[in-house]
């Protein structure tokens, strides 16, 4: 449930569900997201959903922040059919030249990579959010005997289709960007794709993603 909705700008409302971040209270956040999208009401421009959070963007020419904030408290909420997330299976290729950060993994976490890809490739990983850059999907729960706090100094770039953990999530850089997660290595799986209108991204909130291992050959070969 929305415990407060307050002011954010003048064309904005911040509902705020609390201050955990786990898989029960983003559900509810998809779960709002979901039914007010799917009334099409007029007034409202813009979604964004977090892990714990929704801000809802309107046009202040229809409504305003009072009539707005009614409305969404008012809401009849249905639950939707959780069956129809997805599992979405994800390949990564850890080899030395794509995972650029295992040496510093290894040495505060004080375990070898080995250890450190059972782990991460052990479990399924509940999509929070997406975002940061187009499509980018915030995945967790990682295990956490590999959690690790982002780099001190963030890298100017980072390749496309790099996987990145860091604190209790993973993610995949949909595009070339700065970042400072620890990077493990690459997915040669276009996650984003910008020139489609209908369905760009291919891990959306509620989704479940999956990673499995290939080799560096695999990878090189994977769009041919």
């Amino acid at each position: 449930m929305i415990k407060n909705i307050s002011n954010l700008g003048d064309a904005a409302l911040y509902c705020d569900f609390g201050e955990e971040v786990n898989k029960e209270i983003n559900s509810e956040v998809i779960n709002y997201f979901k039914n007010i999208k799917e009334k099409n009401i007029p007034e409202i421009t813009n979604m964004a959903p977090s892990y714990n959070k929704l801000i809802i963007t309107f046009d202040l020419n229809l409504t305003n922040f009072d009539k707005l904030k009614e409305k969404i408290n008012n809401i009849t909420l249905k639950n939707y059919d959780d069956s129809k997330n997805r599992l979405i299976k994800i390949p990564i290729c850890c080899d030395d030249e794509f995972a650029l950060d295992f040496d510093r993994l290894e040495q505060n976490l004080r375990i070898s990579k080995d250890e450190i890809l059972k782990n991460f490739f052990s479990k399924e990983y509940f999509c929070y959010m997406t975002g940061f850059i187009a499509g980018m999907p915030f995945l967790g729960d990682i295990n956490e005997s590999i959690r690790l706090k982002r780099l001190s100094t963030p890298r100017v770039k980072v390749p496309m289709g790099s996987v990145g953990i860091t604190e209790k999530f993973c993610n995949i850089y949909t595009f070339e960007s700065p970042g400072g997660w620890n990077i493990i290595g690459n997915s040669p799986i276009k996650v984003f794709d910008k020139y489609n209108n209908i369905n760009p991204a291919l891990i959306n909130p509620g989704d479940t993603v999956s990673f499995y291992k290939i080799n560096k050959e695999e990878y090189k070969n994977w769009n041919e």
